[in-house]
């Protein structure tokens, strides 16, 4: 995707807030030009995804493009019971990472060693899953068995690997399971319903529209904004502190150790700050985006 932008927007300065499987759909946040140096604050907010379990097979790679590791035809579990055990797995939990994933090891994505045929240890890693919460059962029975398909909306921290989570539910279940199709609703403030389609944004740009760009403050939405007078921009620019004085339109009290966001009266980014004390309090830029 990075690459496909850069080629529609002739810019270099193309990255991501998150990346999502091949396989996977929803939202992909990309950040252009001075937009980058928000990629690691976007990476950091919790994902919504809405996952299919597949219950009684198995796969190589945990999801539904890998060969059968597991088949288990013979069995009935209660849709307590899956409740119960789904329950289990709210909250901090530990997950190693697929042989799929993108992690490196030795210098090496672990995916590109599973194209060779390669497996290597892994080291479990700590996830937040925030909620899980069933949406759907497809099944004929009372009691669920082989071929039942659970849809499935997951909150989590970033770095949460959603078919590593179906395949360990599978495993508690004492079934096995496998994620059968991945969606991400939401990466933070972003939500599916802002977002476009790849031949949208094609035909937006052959016809000079840049609309289905965002502002860069709506990343984030929960930092206080501010604007500032116009004459103390160039402090800013050279990273020097500013007074409260300064400060213009100002949402809310701000007390030391607040982030906020400095905007131009015109409403454009031009840095993060931070609130602190000297002899007096100041706002200190950390991060300028004026050139």
């Amino acid at each position: 995707m990075v690459s496909f932008f850069r080629r529609l927007l002739q810019m270099k300065r193309i990255g991501h807030g998150g990346t999502l499987d091949p396989g996977a759909s929803g939202v992909l946040p990309i950040l252009v030009g001075k937009a980058t140096r928000l990629s690691d604050y976007l990476m950091d907010y919790e994902k919504t995804y809405v996952a299919e379990l597949t219950l009684g097979l198995a796969t190589s790679t945990q999801d539904a493009s890998g060969e059968t590791t597991a088949l288990n035809t013979e069995f009935t579990v209660s849709p307590k019971r899956l409740a119960d055990v789904l329950a289990s797995f709210q909250g901090t939990i530990w997950q190693t990472p697929p042989m799929v994933s993108a992690v490196r090891v030795g210098g090496r994505r672990l995916y590109e060693l599973a194209r060779e045929g390669v497996s290597v240890p892994r080291k479990p890693r700590q996830v937040q899953i925030h909620a899980i919460n069933i949406m759907a059962i497809w099944h004929e029975q009372e009691t669920l068995g082989f071929g039942t398909r659970v849809l499935l909306r997951v909150v989590c921290s970033k770095g949460t690997y959603i078919r590593t989570l179906c395949h360990d539910i599978g495993e508690k279940l004492g079934v096995g399971a496998h994620m059968s199709f991945l969606t991400r609703v939401k990466s933070g403030p972003l939500h599916s319903s802002q977002a476009y389609t790849l031949e949208e944004i094609t035909e937006l740009v052959e016809r000079g529209s840049l609309e289905f760009l965002l502002p860069m403050q709506h990343a984030l939405p929960d930092w206080v904004q501010v604007k500032v007078h116009p004459l103390v921009e160039e402090r800013i620019k050279n990273g020097h502190f500013i007074l409260p004085e300064h400060l213009v339109d100002v949402p809310s009290t701000l007390t030391v150790g607040d982030d906020v966001v400095l905007l131009s009266l015109d409403g454009q980014m031009l840095a993060l700050a931070e609130i602190r004390k000297t002899d007096r309090l100041i706002c200190q830029p950390f991060r300028v985006f004026m050139e």
